[in-house]
């Protein structure tokens, strides 16, 4: 009478097993034991197929991509003499370090408010084009945010996973034993492609390098890993490279595109784009060091570590839609703002796709700074307090890594006046 009793609870026949139980149950002391056992297990084993299914938050589209779209949740609103305030206290932050000889787009937020934004200098100088608050700029490495957003989008979709071995995707890979989690991370151990394709004859400088050029030489010139891949944090541009391969792999789109439809198309961010030196040449903003116009180079053609083009108000959108219960799940968004690179106790750590500090005393301040030619970017996340800040610029300036001085207006975070990062 046992094993039958078993059968209807596995397979889900309640009305079959309380019949059951209510003839046998008090006369067996043996089947009250299975009964409790079998119960338990599979109430646990439906309550972990629930969590597991509600993990999954990411908006899909009709093509199957996750998308970044407006979270529709309102912040509250501030006072306006808070507002004020902090506009006073801004501008004359602004006033005492940029002055009118720079090129630069400046804007800070809180609760999705703009307090002050200020855009000065030129896109390009020789046709006169001044910097207004629809001129995209380069933001560098800002555009790793971006990237690392994306994928993680794709693993909250369940299209990847964080521990997949980058070899799954691209099978020409050389590195065994790199995942996307070390590419996110920049524990992976490869070196920097700016570097090794310069060097010994490894690639013609005359021809524009792709991200799957990368993996040429890699393979081809047997470039061999700087350290042991997860024994130490480096940052290394070749890792977000290799991620905007593994986004077009799993979306079968090429990057821009891919970018376009995930993030910037839903969140309506119309001045956002992913350079293509075929399709923008002679037609993006111009990027300076002095008065000098620099010239593009074999490297601009590659993306995911850059190339990105935006201003501070389409960033904006997509600081506020990472706010969003859509964006990712709890547990997911958790990884994003845990510090890696642990070697040693330190101030500077890295999440995935987000610089951080950590205070002894005071918040974690989270930020990703940029430079490119003569283009340097700023992103600061302060996520307690819904304070975001953007500073791009495209004439060459170390002023843009200032930007955290402002931080103390909003909550506690230690910084001297003279704390000054480069990317």
């Amino acid at each position: 009478m046992l094993i039958p009793f078993l059968k209807s609870v596995l397979a889900g026949n309640w009305i079959t097993y309380i019949c059951f139980l209510s003839s046998k149950l008090m006369k067996n002391k043996i089947v009250l034991y299975c009964f409790l056992l079998v119960f338990l297990s599979t109430s646990f084993i439906s309550c972990k197929k629930s969590d597991d299914s509600s993990k999954k938050v990411i908006k899909i589209n009709e093509n199957g991509l996750p998308i970044l779209s407006p979270s529709g949740e309102e912040m509250p609103s501030l006072d306006n003499n808070y507002c004020n305030d902090k506009k006073l206290q801004i501008d004359t932050y602004f006033q005492k370090v940029w002055d009118k000889e720079d090129y630069v787009s400046f804007l800070v937020a809180q609760n999705g408010r703009i307090l002050y934004e200020n855009y000065n200098g030129f896109a390009n100088k020789s046709k006169n084009e001044l910097i207004t608050a629809d001129t995209p700029l380069h933001i560098a490495s800002v555009s790793k945010v971006l990237t690392a957003s994306a994928i993680l989008m794709l693993d909250d979709a369940d299209k990847i996973k964080l521990e997949q071995k980058v070899t799954e995707f691209l099978p020409n890979f050389p590195y065994p034993d790199v995942t996307v989690l070390t590419l996110l991370n920049h524990r992976s151990g490869m070196k920097n492609y700016a570097y090794f394709t310069y060097n010994d004859g490894n690639w013609d400088r005359k021809k524009e390098l792709s991200n799957e050029d990368i993996i040429s030489v890699m393979k081809d010139k047997h470039i061999p890993l700087e350290n042991k891949t997860d024994t130490r944090f480096a940052y290394c541009n070749t890792n977000y490279a290799m991620l905007a391969l593994i986004i077009e792999k799993v979306t079968k789109l090429k990057y821009p595109e891919a970018m376009q439809e995930m993030i910037f198309k839903p969140l309506g961010m119309t001045h956002t784009f992913v350079y293509e030196t075929d399709k923008y040449k002679g037609k993006v903003s111009l990027s300076y060091k002095g008065d000098v116009d620099l010239a593009v180079e074999y490297l601009d053609g590659v993306y995911g570590d850059k190339n990105i083009y935006s201003t501070p108000r389409d960033l904006l959108k997509f600081d506020l839609a990472r706010y969003s219960t859509s964006y990712l799940n709890p547990e997911l968004l958790k990884k994003v703002y845990h510090g890696y690179s642990n070697e040693k106790k330190g101030l500077r750590n890295y999440g995935l796709g987000i610089r951080m500090l950590e205070f002894d005393q005071g918040e974690p301040f989270y930020f990703h700074n940029g430079w490119w030619h003569g283009n340097t970017s700023c992103y600061i996340n302060m996520k307690k307090e819904k304070v975001a800040m953007f500073v791009l610029s495209n004439k060459f300036t170390h002023k843009t890594y200032k930007t955290k001085q402002l931080a103390p207006l909003f909550g506690d975070y230690p910084f001297k006046a003279d704390d000054e990062k480069e990317e």
